[in-house]
């Protein structure tokens, strides 16, 4: 026969308790919400629109104006609309994107509709390059004391006016931030 475990105290059952509690938002029920960007087009707005006879202010009175028109092409209206949530480490990520391009000739008028998403997207991989600055590199102790002394909020080191906070001061520093006088 097995001995009896002893009971647990009340007061650790609720010291447990309150912890579970206070575990819980990290859990999946407490996630972000997905956050809605931009102008989502809807594909009975695109139906409304034909292509050849429809104008920039048709597109506009319906859609709105564009998220971007083309840098280079003005004729190119973009509308991009995202869903966004939070990720492991609180980066957004882009879970749904809707991009549809509108082409106008010179004329204003609707040449063509395109439409991509995510599955269009192409991946760009950011340089892994540095860009050289002058100066070279701060070492580890010149990280850790290099500013050390650099902000005074009550006025420069070499403050020349004459006196320190409070003083009129008199001289080229006069009035200037720092040198006590005309602040």
């Amino acid at each position: 026969m097995r001995p009896a475990l002893p009971a647990i105290p009340l007061r650790f059952r609720a010291s447990l308790g309150l912890a579970a509690i206070l575990a819980l938002p990290g859990c999946a029920i407490f996630s972000d919400q997905p956050h809605y960007r931009g102008i989502a087009v809807s594909q009975h707005d695109l139906d409304e629109l034909t292509p050849g006879i429809s104008s920039e202010a048709d597109a506009q009175a319906l859609l709105g104006p564009p998220t971007v028109q083309e840098i280079f092409d003005n004729n190119n209206w973009i509308y991009i609309s995202q869903i966004t949530k939070m990720r492991i480490g609180r980066t957004e990520g882009v879970k749904q994107q809707h991009v549809v391009v509108l082409t106008f000739d010179n004329n204003g008028v609707l040449q063509g509709v395109s439409q991509k998403n995510l599955n269009n997207a192409v991946m760009v991989a950011m340089d892994s390059k540095e860009t050289p600055v002058p100066g070279g590199k701060a070492g580890f102790f010149q990280q850790l004391v290099g500013g050390v002394g650099s902000y005074n909020p009550l006025g420069s080191a070499s403050d020349t006016s004459g006196g320190g906070p409070g003083s009129s001061g008199s001289g080229a520093g006069a009035g200037g931030l720092g040198s006590g006088g005309g602040l």
